[in-house]
């Protein structure tokens, strides 16, 4: 594969594709039956960031940098 000199890649994002209910409730469904618990709280985190991530914060009370830092991959939901 050639690329151009310049050409920047795209990181993925999961959330992106997270769209309706039935995919946001599959993608937890597996991300649980996994039973890894950095996994699962990083699924949140997606499942989070494709709701978005502010109206989870207002609704919880926790600042999005909370959040973001509690269910991203080296989080720890126990700590907060």
């Amino acid at each position: 594969m050639l690329t151009a000199p310049n050409a920047k890649l795209l990181t993925f994002d999961s959330a992106a594709f997270l769209d309706d209910k039935e995919a946001l409730q599959a993608y937890l469904d597996e991300a649980v039956q996994t039973g890894d618990p950095a996994f699962i709280a990083d699924a949140l985190g997606v499942i989070a960031r494709a709701k978005g991530m502010a109206d989870i914060a207002k609704q919880t009370g926790l600042s999005r940098e909370t959040l973001y830092r509690t269910l991203g991959q080296k989080g720890n939901p126990s700590r907060h």
